[in-house]
């Protein structure tokens, strides 16, 4: 587990993989009942923490404006992570599916013992967030965000991502 600081939250990560349960941590997400409240991210669309740390960002910036898209802090996080206007097909693409086995999990300004209760839910092994840059699955990434092989010619795939999250609501 790692925590960043993000304009004055704390956004704390835990990347899991063999996952066995994402089929029942859906569930819960689904039904309201999870807790502690988590965002549950399939991790092989991350490719960094940056393009998560942008979309912390935008998350508490529509927070702060009471004008949060979707109806919890953590589901407009992985809102906002996606890129896409349309919600369901934000928490489906980005978010874990019923077969997912390698999970980040994220919670805002969670204590000890919130990531610890999280820790408890997800039936995997914690690997190291250094990990996302060598797991990730970047044609899948490419096709999701319809980042083509030009603009990563003068660009990496980071800021490509960084770059559709911070302009999504400006399209």
């Amino acid at each position: 587990m790692k925590v960043f600081e993000v304009d004055g939250s704390s956004l704390s990560l835990a990347l899991y993989t063999d996952v066995t349960n994402s089929k029942d941590l859906l569930n819960l997400m689904q039904a309201g009942t999870l807790d502690p409240e988590v965002a549950f991210l399939n991790a092989s669309l991350v490719p960094d923490v940056f393009p998560l740390l942008a979309a912390a960002h935008k998350t508490l910036l529509a927070k702060s404006r009471e004008s949060l898209t979707t109806r919890t802090l953590h589901s407009e996080l992985v809102y906002n992570y996606s890129g896409s206007k349309h919600i369901t097909e934000s928490l489906k693409r980005c978010g874990i599916s019923d077969n997912c086995t390698y999970v980040l999990v994220a919670r805002f300004n969670g204590s000890i013992d919130d990531m610890r209760a999280a820790d408890e839910l997800v039936d995997g092994k914690e690997i190291s967030l250094e990990e996302l840059g060598t797991r990730a699955n970047k044609a899948q990434i490419q096709k999701h965000y319809k980042i083509t092989a030009p603009e990563l010619g003068i660009s990496s795939l980071l800021d490509a991502i960084v770059c559709r999250i911070a302009a999504r609501d400006a399209l």
